[in-house]
């Protein structure tokens, strides 16, 4: 039952997306109407746990809620980047000054597929380890937070952690068994 794409327009363009009208039709439905679609790239968030079995978490301001969010590193990929992995590494050193022994994909989310074209690729990075100050874009401004493993269960049911992907990438994450190795379990 997918509707069928009669015509796109593109409406908005913006720096992390664009609006596109699409008019679609039903077959089943026979109904023609529009909807509003935001083409954005893929992004990657990463699940960085250091050998003490803790999660390395940036707390920084979100314009949309208008309030401080805890998530894990996380960000667009970059033409530049080889590869989904590659935008993890390279958000994870960017965002809080760590690097990773190893990372290995742990899921690909659609992150609101009635809206959003794009996916979030999730990783678990671990041998993490700290090798030097982050390296912010412009307008990124944040604080680092090493939170323990074992109390994920509690901070996420605390409502710590807010940011849906950042709890759907922490799911995911604790079903690795490198996981569940890396934090002591």
């Amino acid at each position: 039952m997918k509707w069928t794409v009669l015509e796109t327009e593109e409406m908005l363009r913006c720096r992390p997306f664009t609006v596109h009208r699409r008019r679609c039709r039903s077959a089943t439905l026979d109904r023609t109407d529009d909807f509003f679609v935001l083409e954005a790239r893929d992004w990657a968030n990463v699940v960085p746990l250091t050998p003490a079995g803790e999660i390395v978490c940036v707390r920084q301001f979100r314009h949309g809620t208008g309030d401080f969010s805890v998530e894990v590193p996380a960000g667009l990929i970059d033409a530049s980047d080889a590869d989904p992995a590659a935008a993890a590494v390279r958000e994870l050193r960017e965002e809080t000054g760590y690097r990773c022994a190893a990372i290995e994909p742990v899921g690909v989310l659609e992150p609101n597929p009635a809206l959003f074209t794009n996916r979030c690729h999730v990783f678990l990075a671990t041998g993490v380890e700290f090798e030097g100050a982050p390296q912010w874009d412009a307008n990124e401004e944040m604080t680092v937070e090493l939170v323990p493993a074992a109390e994920l269960d509690r901070l996420v049911r605390a409502g710590v952690f807010r940011n849906a992907l950042t709890v759907a990438a922490l799911h995911l994450a604790s079903l690795a068994p490198a996981f569940t190795a890396g934090r002591g379990s």
